[in-house]
């Protein structure tokens, strides 16, 4: 039974730290609060702090309870969806709710910490080849671990992953748990990208920059096979490559203008929405609106450096954002073509309209759901589906307060 959240204004609450509680900033919160990067200037009018957008009021109705953090999903044809919870669990939810038991003929994971069960995605050809492709950490060799793609076919009952296959890893492997992506994105061309993390370690840091390497990078490649598919524009890189100078890509989806657009997690600051192309550079970690969760710059405290493009968007304070996708359906026409983020820190679904590629307004929606918000679909009837990182998790449908 659906129940109407009434709009209030969450007030504003910080830690001596300055890093704010989830769901404490409001679009107009956090235009007014100060940023982390003191000092620094964004590159262009717009670029962060952009106009706060009406509030709309939204209903409620949870789909699933109890759900294991709960990190991604994907509908099926029918109105099933798929459900990845991080511990290494596969679900299925039926169109009547009901959670099916852990799929079994998952890869072998890495659970600890940021690792464990990924993105999933699954072609428009569902219906005909019952293919499934999820993203995890992968253990690997001396207790080192890497991001990784895996594909296999949903059996028939929809109990089983069957002739599952590793098709793609981040190399090197890295003796972190932490900043693995990962996102899937087919390209409408027979392309799948892939996003990764640069694995967080100071020590593994330059290699977002490293084009022998595939960490903090955007990878193209052959969703059947793994093959490379990138474009990195220099004959000495991995050819997988799509882009690079990535953080830690947790979101990720294609615009209404049919190219790809990702969200990146910053640190203290600068959490990023760029629309990434072939062969550029985005900068971490040479430069960056964050700085250091301890305080103090990141290397030369550079918001800008040559050979490096600029965010199209960025966060001072942050929101944390998890996955991404765009609207289009016929139950917010106002929302067409707009940006649905969702905010971890922030509690929020976060909102962004845009208009010849750039940011012109920002909303912050169920400020007051009080759970670190996941990721974010849109249904086949223009319902909006969100997952709730808790250990309690839930699975909600969003639409229009009648």
């Amino acid at each position: 039974m659906s129940r109407h959240i009434p709009r209030r204004m969450i007030r504003l609450t910080a830690f001596a730290t300055g890093i704010f509680t989830a769901g404490a900033l409001s679009a107009q919160d956090f235009n007014d609060a100060p940023p982390n990067g003191q000092g620094q200037t964004p590159a262009f009018e717009g670029q962060t702090r952009a106009p706060v957008l009406p509030d709309t009021a939204l209903t409620q109705e949870v789909v699933v309870e109890r759900l294991e953090n709960p990190w991604a999903m994907a509908e099926l044809p029918e109105g099933a969806w798929l459900v990845t919870e991080k511990p290494g669990r596969l679900r299925l939810v039926g169109a009547d709710g009901a959670l099916s038991e852990p799929i079994t003929g998952l890869p072998e994971l890495d659970t600890r910490k940021q690792g464990g069960l990924l993105d999933v995605a699954v072609a428009d050809d569902f219906a005909e080849t019952r293919r499934v492709w999820l993203s995890f950490a992968q253990p690997r060799e001396e207790g080192k671990t890497s991001t990784a793609v895996a594909t296999g076919t949903l059996s028939q009952d929809g109990t089983t992953l069957e002739g599952t296959k590793v098709i793609w890893q981040q190399n090197p492997a890295w003796d972190s748990t932490m900043h693995y992506g990962s996102v899937l994105v087919f390209d409408g061309e027979g392309g799948l990208f892939v996003t990764t993390g640069e694995r967080s370690v100071i020590d593994a840091r330059p290699l977002a920059q490293d084009l022998t390497a595939a960490l903090g990078k955007v990878v193209r490649i052959d969703p059947e096979t793994g093959a490379p598919m990138g474009d990195p524009g220099t004959p000495d890189a991995l050819p997988e490559i799509w882009s690079w100078g990535h953080r830690n890509l947790q979101g990720a989806a294609l615009g209404p203008d049919g190219a790809l657009w990702t969200i990146e997690h910053g640190p203290k600051g600068g959490d990023e929405l760029n629309r990434p192309e072939a062969g550029k550079n985005y900068g971490w970690p040479r430069a960056t609106y964050g700085i250091e969760y301890a305080g103090g710059p990141i290397g030369e405290g550079l918001t800008q450096a040559e050979g490096t493009e600029q965010p199209v968007y960025y966060w001072d304070p942050v929101i944390a954002p998890g996955g991404m996708t765009f609207y289009e359906g016929a139950m917010f026409p106002d929302w067409q073509g707009d940006a649905l983020i969702a905010g971890l820190q922030a509690g929020a679904i976060v909102r962004l309209e845009i208009a010849d590629g750039r940011v012109t307004g920002e909303a912050r929606h169920l400020q007051d759901l009080g759970q670190r918000v996941r990721d974010v679909a849109v249904a086949q009837d223009g319902s909006i589906m969100i997952l709730t990182d808790e250990s309690q998790g839930q699975m909600i449908r969003i639409t229009p307060a009648e």
